[in-house]
């Protein structure tokens, strides 16, 4: 799908039908033709288009003539419930050139319809170093997000588990983890795309939009710095919930050990007086009180026993 944007002259944001000087190409999932079309009227070398639609490719940036390809990887939530993380990474073209900017992403992405919804202010389609920086932003932005709701998800698994014997929250915090390795390694990628574009001054950049590329170095390596810390906290988590479910259930089995030893006394006392042989005190009129009163001593005996020695 081709979408086509420009800045107006009252800096409103609208839609085109064809491609005009200073205009922002959206392309999501395109098909072949969609991309030759592109390649054959922005010039641009369809090896950027493709490599964007890539769903492995890596972060980075490149220069090619006057066109620069920046590849970064951003969040998305997983639709599929078959997957077992939550959350995950694909990877998103911005192409600049003299005359157009391209962003290229395999599916359409929150990032790129808060622009298109004009959920960020001050951005122009024509200011094309801006608008990169703008977009790195959101992603960043879009990273913390998500570890904010990956860490409330946490602390109420946590809740959980403190009297469950299950293993379905312990898988819970193995996708959240698997989750954040997914973070943390698209978030390393993307802090050394931006440490390029720092030094090699890839895109001509003005005092503020140095600012903004400042700005999103100090986003990403607060959102990386996030994973980290969450990684590590799921897996000691992991560890200690592992023993926790473990010895719930070695009380479990305690108690219900204990509880058919002092129920099988009873059985005992009375399978003997039933027995079909001479037993004491059978000729009196009330003996069956006898055996019930040793089962119930015996009985209570042992079950004082266990409760001292805190088996109950």
């Amino acid at each position: 799908m081709i979408d086509i944007y420009l800045t107006d002259e009252q800096d409103n944001l609208v839609q085109k039908d064809e491609l005009a000087k200073g205009c922002w190409i959206n392309l999501t999932r395109p098909s072949e033709f969609e991309v030759g079309k592109v390649v054959k009227g922005t010039g641009i070398p369809s090896d950027f288009i493709r490599d964007s639609l890539d769903d492995d490719e890596r972060s980075r940036i490149e220069k090619e003539d006057d066109t620069v390809l920046i590849i970064v990887d951003f969040p998305v939530l997983v639709q599929d419930e078959s997957d077992s993380a939550p959350y995950d990474t694909i990877p998103l073209g911005i192409i600049v050139t003299p005359l157009y900017f391209v962003t290229v992403c395999l599916q359409s992405n929150p990032v790129v319809e808060d622009f298109i919804n004009n959920k960020i202010k001050n951005f122009f389609t024509y200011k094309k170093t801006r608008f990169t920086l703008q977009i790195l932003y959101a992603i960043a932005r879009y990273y913390l997000r998500y570890l904010r709701t990956i860490d409330r998800r946490t602390a109420a698994i946590e809740r959980e588990l403190h009297e469950s014997m299950r293993n379905k929250e312990l898988f819970d915090l193995l996708s959240l983890e698997k989750t954040l390795v997914y973070f943390t390694t698209s978030l390393k990628s993307n802090s050394i795309v931006m440490e390029k574009m720092t030094k090699q001054r890839f895109l001509r950049m003005y005092e503020d939009d140095q600012d903004l590329l400042e700005d999103v170095i100090i986003e990403i390596k607060q959102a990386i710095e996030m994973s980290e810390v969450h990684s590590n906290i799921l897996s000691g988590m992991m560890d200690a919930y592992a023993s926790v479910i473990s010895n719930n259930v070695n009380v479990v089995m305690k108690f219900l050990t204990t509880i058919t030893i002092v129920l099988s006394i009873p059985t005992m006392v009375f399978s003997l007086y039933g027995m079909n042989v001479d037993i004491p005190w059978a000729s009196i009129r009330h003996a069956y009180v006898i055996p019930l009163v040793m089962a119930v001593s015996i009985s209570g005996i042992a079950a004082l026993f266990f409760w001292k020695k805190k088996y109950f």
